[in-house]
Parts: C-alpha cells; structure tokens; sequence
C-alpha cells in the first residue's frame, strides 16, 4: 500500500486513475542507463518527445564512488572543454531513462557538463517494474534523503575531476527530483542556484524523509525557480503558497537565497509538464520553462 505522500504522487502521474492496479504499463524495457524511457511511464508520446543530437557533445556512461558503492549516471558535456558549468540533473520517479538524459543533451547544447546519477541504484532498477505502484513501494519508498544528497555530493566531485567548474554548480529536477532540487539547495554548500519542476513541498516526517523543503526554508543556500501546475493534482497550489510563506518569513529575517528564490505557476499545465514523451506535456509551458531556466542559472552566477 501506498502512504499518503506517495498516494498523492500517483494521483498526479496519473491524473483520473481510480486504482493503483490501473497504472500497470507493459513494453519493452530499457537495455542501459538514459537508453530507452521507462516501462512504468507508458505511453509514450513519440510525435513530441524531443531528442536532442549529439553532435559536438560527449556523452555516456560513468560511475563514482560514494561510501564504497559505485554510483551509475549518464553526462553530458560539450566535446573538447573544460572548466565547464556543471548542472546536476535530478531524475523523476522513473529514474535515469531517456527522458532525463535528453535534458542532459540540452543543458550540454547550452554549454554545461550536466550529470544525471542514479540516484534509486542501491534500492533497485526502476526500468524493471510496469506499475507505478509498485515502483513507488519497492524502491522509491526506501531511497532515504541522506544518501540522495550524499550521491549529488559525489556527482559533484565527479564533475569537478572531468572538466567541471565547482564554483559554478547547478541543481534541476523534475517530480521526484523537483522535492530533492530543494532539499539540495538547502543543505549543500556546492551549488549556487536550482530550478525545482514541480517538486512536492510538504509531507509527512519519517525515518528515511525526515524533513521536507516547506520545513528547511530558513536554512536555503541558494536561489530557487520553482515551476508548478495550476491543475496539477498530487501538488496543490496551497501548498505552494505555504512554501511562498516559508520563504517570506525567512526572507524577511535575512536568508537571501530565500528572498531571491522565485514561483510561476502555469494556470493550464498539470503535473509533469516539461515532460515532452507524456501525455502531460504542455509544450508552451515547458518551452517557456525550460527558457526560465537557462535564465536563471546564468542570473545567478551559473554559466
């Protein structure tokens, strides 16, 4: 069974999905790491899914190590650089699948080495499960916060060793990773903006997700762009105004990184937006997000 936080994050995936049995998705599976899109997101949208060439990048596969476990991500970069931006590229439920490393492709076009690592790799491989529900209760559940951080810490050092600039360190996510973009900007020293899509910005505590973005705004390290739905139905616009609060209040006592951190909310878009191989994308939305974005980073230091 799923709890009440994951329960809304279906409800939102799935939008009018009565059942958790009605998230079941059965094709092929995807044979690597950024290869192919995840069983668990069927249908795939072909006639919108972007894929970016790879011409002037250098792209693949890598590993890093974080208390003894080697790390599997896929990057990104411009071919023949150095001293590059870095954009750490935070997964959806559905983990590193080809969605994630076109978004690396793209921040590579615009001059980043961008790094997606998998962050469920000790939990499990989310490109074997069909169901959402599933997914969400056998891997996703049991992915604690700490060691997320701790693999985002070792991405950066990773990058830092290939041609990456660590003092210019940048954090997207989508979803899942959108909860997590905030979770980093506020407890690392590494990185100097993020841009949360859709992030859930409340929830219950637990053992393994002891705290949630809503509770840490006072200690936000710096500027976030959160990008959210209007219709989006497992993050009500409630409890992004309670995150507006939170960061008001801690603006007001002297957090800058809170006072420079900034909402749009896109008043058609559902959940899932900018994910262009769904049929949740809102390509005007996600277009004029995606601009946002590339803005930010550069307003904030991180080009």
């Amino acid at each position: 069974m799923l709890n009440r936080d994951q329960k809304q994050d279906f409800d939102a995936l799935l939008p009018g999905t009565s059942s958790e049995a009605g998230a079941s998705r059965r094709t092929a599976l995807k044979a690597a790491l950024g290869v192919g899109y995840a069983a668990a997101a069927m249908p795939i949208m072909a006639q919108t899914a972007i894929k970016t060439p790879v011409d002037g990048l250098r792209t693949g596969q890598t590993t890093f190590e974080v208390n003894g476990f080697k790390v599997p991500a896929f990057y990104a970069a411009p071919a023949g650089k150095t001293n590059l931006p870095i954009i750490l590229v935070v997964q959806e439920i559905f983990g590193v699948h080809e969605y994630i490393a076109d978004t690396a492709r793209r921040f590579a076009k615009a001059g980043y080495l961008a790094i997606a690592p998998d962050l469920y790799a000790r939990q499990g491989d989310p490109s074997k499960y069909t169901e959402i529900a599933k997914l969400q209760a056998e891997v996703v559940s049991k992915v604690p916060d700490a060691q997320v951080i701790a693999d985002l810490d070792g991405a950066v050092k990773w990058a830092r060793a290939n041609g990456g600039n660590t003092k210019k360190v940048g954090i997207t996510g989508f979803c899942w990773g959108g909860r997590i973009t905030w979770l980093y900007a506020e407890q690392s020293p590494n990185v100097g903006a993020g841009v949360a899509w859709y992030g859930r910005l409340v929830g219950n505590a637990s053992a393994l997700t002891p705290k949630h973005p809503v509770d840490l705004a006072a200690s936000l390290k710096a500027p976030v762009l959160g990008l959210y739905g209007g219709q989006d139905g497992g993050i009500p616009l409630t409890t992004v105004n309670q995150r507006k609060d939170a960061l008001a209040d801690a603006g007001a006592k002297g957090n800058k990184a809170a006072q420079a951190s900034e909402f749009v909310v896109y008043p058609a878009a559902p959940h899932a937006f900018h994910a262009d191989y769904r049929p949740s994308y809102r390509k005007d939305a996600a277009e004029d997000g995606w601009a946002r974005a590339l803005e930010w980073f550069k307003l904030h230091g991180v080009k």
